[in-house]
């Protein structure tokens, strides 16, 4: 199972005003160093600045570490849909020796702008794959509604996400898939044979649901993990180690 501490992500948090909560970077970081000691958890996905504190703070020492690449798109703007590649590389990902990179990948049929976040995809991909690093993709079918990005998650749309994902780059031998937790997940894990990781998403119902929710999807072929972050760093109880060791035993049993 991996941590995620990427800003970028969408969401609300159940009981916390999530940027406001996220925005105490001690905190924040506190909490990363909690969740990353827990048995079980294998790794983190972050940007820069929040890897290479914790890299100074010690907290990676024999984790798989997955570096966000594009942070272009800011919510809530008028490019939002822009996701171009504005943090890790493929160069650097290989210098700092991470495991690999995190890339979005945001399909707006409605937005020609979108071709140019496949074609950066494609290039980061094909970079990575040449170094033998893994490249985590998060797809989705997106599309403005009253003027706000929403992301498809019904299940046809989210295959439809997978299949553009998996023919990107000159290989997909390096290639991961990082996918949401949505309805029919049995047919949906049928749609492709990369390994997965599934992104745990901020619960918008009671934990215990949310568990089993999870449960059911890591059992698919295929899935090889959980990407959590708020929901497990900033919890309704505020127990993060023990929404942590929940997680990791529906991954690991």
């Amino acid at each position: 199972m991996l941590v995620a501490a990427d800003h970028s992500a969408r969401g609300a948090l159940g009981v916390r005003d999530a940027p406001r909560a996220m925005a105490n970077r001690g905190e924040l970081l506190s909490r990363l160093v909690e969740a990353l000691s827990r048995p079980g958890v294998d790794g983190v996905l972050g940007s820069a600045d929040i890897l290479e504190d914790l890299l100074l703070m010690k907290a990676l020492e024999g984790k798989a570490v997955f570096a966000s690449m594009n942070r272009g798109g800011l919510q809530g703007s008028s490019f939002e849909l822009d996701d171009r590649f504005t943090a890790y590389d493929a160069k650097k990902i290989d210098e700092m020796n991470f495991d690999g990179g995190k890339m979005l990948l945001r399909i707006d049929h409605h937005d020609a702008g979108s071709v140019s976040t496949l074609e950066a995809c494609g290039h980061h991909i094909s970079a990575l794959a040449d170094r033998d690093l893994v490249a985590m993709v998060e797809p989705f079918i997106s599309r403005r509604v009253d003027e706000r990005v929403r992301n498809d998650l019904t299940p046809d749309a989210v295959m439809l996400s997978m299949a553009i994902a998996s023919g990107l780059g000159n290989t997909s031998a390096y290639t991961w898939l990082k996918l949401p937790v949505v309805d029919e997940m049995e047919r949906v894990m049928s749609a492709a044979t990369l390994p997965t990781l599934l992104l745990g998403g901020d619960p918008t119902v009671a934990p215990d649901e949310t568990y089993a929710k999870w449960a059911t999807s890591v059992a698919q072929p295929g899935v090889i993990g959980l990407v959590v972050g708020r929901a497990l760093l900033y919890p309704p109880d505020d127990d993060v180690s023990t929404a942590v060791d929940i997680a990791v035993r529906l991954v690991h049993g």
